[in-house]
């Protein structure tokens, strides 16, 4: 009986051809995808807007509700008392309107915050997204829209009163100085809202400094009618540097950057200063919220 002779074994691993993939490409922010991301997130609360439709309700009713009562109490104040020959209502337009930026804004972090508290937001941080940046522009896309809802609210029954309308380019620089004020105030409450334990440290926290920031800017009184400390803290509130130029385009039809909106115990401010003044700002809260925004994101 003959026997087959097998070859021995090999002790070596067999050797696995390699083959040369090309590297993934880096994520691009502004690519389709960042944008479909941003347009998916931006449409939710868009949706939830619409299921509960009180909250544009109220946030158009109030500002409403604060210029016919304010316009009413100081109606019998002689014109050109707050300035440019302007009556109180046109005085006031401004200040609500800027108010009413500013409070939308400051409240934008409390979805995300519910969103933290429920659990949602770790289903979205699972998802595959280009970018969780994505999340941060949704939130200040729908701050925006909606403020500029509430602004052109106001602007028309502020017209109806009596106030008048701005021009077109002094609608664009409107526009352009409630953008800048919204998201710097919508980047701190969402740094805020990552900051915080939950959502009763947060809204104490805008009780505390909604109204306070309201009456210590030019919102209901020019910075003549109040002292000189008052005067400071009104002049480097960034509330302030948001109405007046808006006030200012309100009450004159021909406008320029360097026109002087108001006169503060350091200088003077102009149209120019105040929009450099917010973007400043702005950075300024962007930088001191990045490690938060990327500890709550990660």
């Amino acid at each position: 009986m003959t026997q087959t002779s097998l070859p021995p074994l090999s002790t070596q691993e067999p050797q696995i051809q390699q083959f040369a993939t090309p590297e993934s490409p880096q994520p691009n922010v502004w690519s389709a995808d960042f944008r479909q991301e941003v347009s998916a997130l931006t449409k939710r609360l868009f949706i939830q807007l619409r299921r509960r439709p009180t909250t544009l309700i109220a946030g158009v009713l109030q500002p409403l509700m604060w210029l016919l009562l304010f316009g009413a109490l100081f109606s019998g104040l002689p014109k050109g008392l707050v300035g440019d020959g302007q009556t109180y209502v046109q005085f006031l337009a401004a200040g609500i309107i800027v108010f009413t930026a500013f409070s939308s804004a400051l409240n934008s972090g409390l979805p995300m915050l519910f969103d933290r508290e429920f659990g949602f937001l770790n289903r979205i941080l699972v998802a595959p997204l280009v970018s969780r940046f994505s999340i941060i522009v949704a939130s200040a896309i729908f701050i925006i829209a909606l403020s500029m809802v509430q602004t052109l609210a106001i602007v028309s029954v502020s017209g109806l009163m009596g106030a008048g309308l701005p021009s077109l380019s002094g609608l664009g620089v409107m526009s352009l100085i409630l953008i800048l004020l919204i998201i710097d105030f919508t980047m701190l409450s969402l740094g805020l809202a990552f900051a915080m334990p939950g959502h009763q440290e947060m809204l104490a926290f805008i009780f505390l400094v909604n109204l306070p920031l309201m009456f210590s800017s030019t919102a209901l009184a020019p910075l003549a009618f109040m002292p000189t400390w008052l005067q400071w803290i009104a002049s480097l509130n960034p509330l302030s540097w948001a109405i007046e130029p808006i006030r200012y385009v309100y009450s004159h039809s021909t406008w320029a950057w360097n026109s002087v909106v108001f006169t503060a115990p350091w200088g003077n401010m102009t149209i120019a200063n105040a929009a450099i003044a917010l973007l400043s700002f702005g950075l300024c809260v962007g930088v001191l919220i990045r490690g938060t925004l990327r500890r709550g994101v990660a």
